[in-house]
């Protein structure tokens, strides 16, 4: 029986990363070998040594949508809203603050070019060319452990430079590290680039709140393999490479095609005591305690030796969370 109070650990504040850092390479990396529990350290624009010819990158392209909109009441008090999801044409199933916002009322948005009707609980319908335009008034939704307003450079460094299928509430941060240059020294060392999409939801913060872990429900969120990439996954497995998944969403869409399917939602919750059906390692940054990520990070390795990287992480004051360093767990 899993308890969540195993997977907690202290972070002092500091920290956790509330910028990013300007070149994305310089960031710092940890290396972790699961099978030999070695822990070494480098930084990200090295991270081609690791590879080997014949080892296949799998990177999540989802591209995180302009989704937080600060809105005003008729009466001048303001609201924000986090569209979550488009449900049709015209209407957003949506998280409202202040929650008290009645249903029937309207909201105005962009200086009154855009007006929006609360027409359910957590829902917010806007005329078809408003709703078609909508993303293009909203501001990057940084997770809550920022505790900053989002900036002009968070529009660029908080999405993957190969991002490209829009439908992300948030990044998926171990691909933050990457330029179009170390992207393209890595295919030309003889290592394959394959993508997948899982378009990350709220679920990614939403808490665990049962003490036995096992009886957490995992939200669904939309998942893609291409057909190019599955090619590439047979091809890497029958020339014995390793298939190397950047970031857990990656590593949970990939695992989920190994179990049967190349597309629709998927609710894997991956924990100690999972068996890895396709992904030999895995790139990840560190992630907060008591959080299915944590878990997943723990079953990949195993928790001991995990949280034995994190500590050693902490006293060497690695940068933590969204913005932070990242890890690269290998074998």
């Amino acid at each position: 029986m899993l308890k969540l109070s195993e997977f907690d650990y202290p972070l002092p504040k500091e920290l956790i990363a509330q910028y990013p850092l300007k070149d994305r390479g310089q960031a710092r990396l940890m290396i972790l070998n699961r099978k030999t529990g070695q822990i070494s350290h480098t930084i990200f624009k090295d991270i081609g040594k690791f590879f080997k010819t014949n080892d296949l990158l799998v990177l999540n392209d989802t591209k995180v949508l302009h989704c937080r909109l600060m809105g005003k009441k008729i009466t001048g008090g303001k609201v924000e809203i986090l569209l979550t999801r488009r449900i049709n044409g015209t209407t957003f199933s949506c998280l409202i603050q202040p929650s008290r916002t009645k249903i029937g009322e309207n909201i105005i948005f962009a200086q009154g070019k855009i007006k929006g009707t609360i027409t359910g609980r957590g829902q917010i319908s806007f005329k078809q060319s408003d709703a078609d335009a909508i993303y293009n008034f909203g501001i990057v939704p940084l997770p809550p452990y920022i505790k900053r307003a989002p900036e002009d450079l968070d529009t660029i460094y908080y999405q993957t430079v190969y991002a490209k299928n829009e439908g992300a509430l948030a990044s998926p941060t171990a691909g933050l590290h990457f330029t179009q240059d170390s992207l393209a020294n890595i295919a030309t060392s003889g290592v394959h680039l394959g993508f997948v999409t899982l378009h990350v939801g709220l679920g990614t913060f939403r808490p665990v709140k049962c003490e036995e872990i096992t009886g957490h429900k995992m939200e669904p969120e939309y998942f893609f393999v291409p057909d190019a990439t599955e090619q590439l996954l047979k091809k890497t497995k029958a020339s014995k490479g390793r298939i190397i998944a950047v970031g857990t969403t990656a590593l949970r869409a990939l695992e989920t095609y190994a179990a049967g399917r190349k597309e629709g939602n998927t609710d894997l919750f991956i924990y100690p005591g999972y068996e890895f059906k396709l992904v030999d390692c895995l790139l990840t940054n560190f992630h907060l305690p008591k959080t299915t990520l944590l878990m997943l990070v723990c079953a990949f390795t195993g928790q001991e030796l995990m949280l034995k990287a994190y500590q050693e992480a902490i006293e060497k004051k690695y940068r933590f969370y969204s913005y932070g360093d990242a890890m690269l767990i290998i074998e």
